[in-house]
């Protein structure tokens, strides 16, 4: 027998042990639009999606993927083993093994395409009635409180959340594991909560606190703290794209140190998650809004500032505006919204029409560029007087009394003044020094004959 018979027998005996090989059974009914999409997404859409479709498959669709490509049916609802979609993607028979690019499938994922193969391939807007409507994107469907499944250790729970996780842990064979102790409770509850490890006498407060309620209590403590502020700002603060500089070429420092302040400010007093959101996205914009609401709007003046000499200022304005948009949309609507800047987007319910008129509430902000000397730039930004704290209150306010007072001098003219300015005028005209050029007239007029 050749080398390559030798092979190909080879090939066959494995493929046939692997296809008779019993599959795992799915844990749970296979989902679509939560299990499937994305890994269609991220490895086949590329080949088989809406702009390319080689061999004619496309999987982005229902009955084209149903009907097959060029090659007959890749998908047989049912028979997952049998479907060369599977086939293609576990590396079975001769054929190379898919996805062609990038990484392959996990074990998981390959067996996640053939229990939802064997489920009946069902597409997210499928169903078992012809008439029933589409179903949603499980992002798009609101929540609903459901019932706590019943597990078989029931004296393990003590609240309705420990139901959903021993119910996993049941399924997969899995037991919890023991209780922590006392002291890695601490810690972890302290580093999750302040970011800092607990001390050495808040280790033992707590160990020697026998009383009923004593994780309570330090839960309490550490969200009293102001480090509690400090630690759960971190992560928005990323959200904001918060920086101390402009960014671009000069990237030169900027002054918005109060914006983080006002969110550390707003964890700390457990400022409810609306004003949270109204502050921040249109706090000057409140009828009886303070200093504070002005500060918060900081969110939205976190974009980059290109001071370059060479640039186009409506071109660098209307990036910040593009980039306002898009993180409003990411943070707020937890969707990219970017994607449809340019087309109607691919997977979410929103149109390019959609986007711009999302862009067009922030289209009317000024982000000025002042030219200086040379080609040098300034960005102007909006400049915000904010007060001092309380405690300095009354001295401003006083200070800036005193400041008006000489301001209105300064600008009135008095009969004192005015005899000073004419003095002064008088005095400059007698020390002026004439000029003198640098060639007789008659120069000039022997040049022009």
């Amino acid at each position: 027998m050749t080398r390559a018979g030798y092979r190909h027998v080879l090939l066959t005996v494995s493929n046939v042990l692997l296809l008779c090989a019993p599959l795992k059974p799915a844990a749970q009914q296979a989902d679509f639009a939560r299990d499937i999409e994305p890994i269609f997404r991220k490895a086949c859409y590329q080949c088989h999606g809406p702009q390319k479709q080689s061999s004619g498959l496309r999987l982005d669709n229902r009955q084209s993927a149903l009907t097959g490509g060029s090659h007959g049916r890749d998908i047989i609802p049912g028979r997952g083993i049998e479907s060369p979609l599977y086939q293609r993607v576990a590396g079975l028979g001769d054929q190379e093994q898919m996805p062609f690019k990038g990484e392959q499938l996990s074990s998981e994922q390959v067996d996640l395409i053939r229990a939802w193969i064997d489920q009946g391939a069902v597409w997210s807007d499928d169903s078992h009635q012809p008439a029933a409507p589409a179903k949603k994107h499980w992002a798009y469907v609101a929540p609903q409180h459901p019932e706590p499944p019943r597990v078989r250790n029931a004296d393990w729970i003590r609240n309705p959340i420990d139901n959903f996780i021993l119910a996993k842990l049941e399924s997969e064979g899995l037991s919890p594991s023991p209780q922590a102790s006392r002291e890695k409770l601490i810690r972890r509850l302290s580093l999750d909560l302040i970011g800092l490890p607990p001390t050495l006498a808040e280790i033992d407060a707590f160990l020697n606190d026998t009383r009923p309620g004593a994780y309570e209590r330090v839960v309490d403590k550490l969200l009293a703290s102001p480090r509690y502020g400090e630690r759960w700002a971190i992560p928005w603060l990323d959200l904001a794209r918060y920086s101390d500089t402009n960014g671009y070429e000069k990237d030169n420092r900027r002054s918005i140190w109060l914006y983080r302040d006002w969110v550390i400010d707003a964890l700390n007093k457990d400022l409810p998650f609306d004003e949270f959101t109204i502050d921040q996205i249109a706090g000057d914009l409140l009828p009886n809004g303070g200093a504070e609401q002005k500060v918060a709007t900081g969110f939205e003046r976190n974009t980059m500032i290109n001071e370059e000499g060479g640039i186009d200022p409506e071109e660098y304005r209307v990036a910040a505006v593009i980039d306002r948009t898009n993180t409003t949309a990411s943070v707020w609507l937890g969707s990219t919204l970017g994607c449809a800047q340019c087309h109607d987007h691919k997977f979410d319910p929103f149109t390019q029409e959609d986007y711009y008129r999302f862009f067009a509430f922030f289209n009317n902000t000024e982000d000025e560029i002042e030219s200086l000397p040379g080609s040098e730039r300034r960005s102007r930004g909006a400049n915000l007087s904010v007060p001092s704290p309380r405690a300095y209150e009354s001295q401003r306010a006083r200070v800036e009394e005193e400041i008006a007072l000489l301001e209105t001098a300064l600008h009135s003219w008095t009969p004192e003044l005015r005899k000073a300015m004419i003095g002064w005028e008088q005095e400059a005209k007698a020390h002026l020094v004439p000029w003198t050029p640098l060639c007789p007239t008659s120069a000039f007029s022997a040049a022009g004959a």
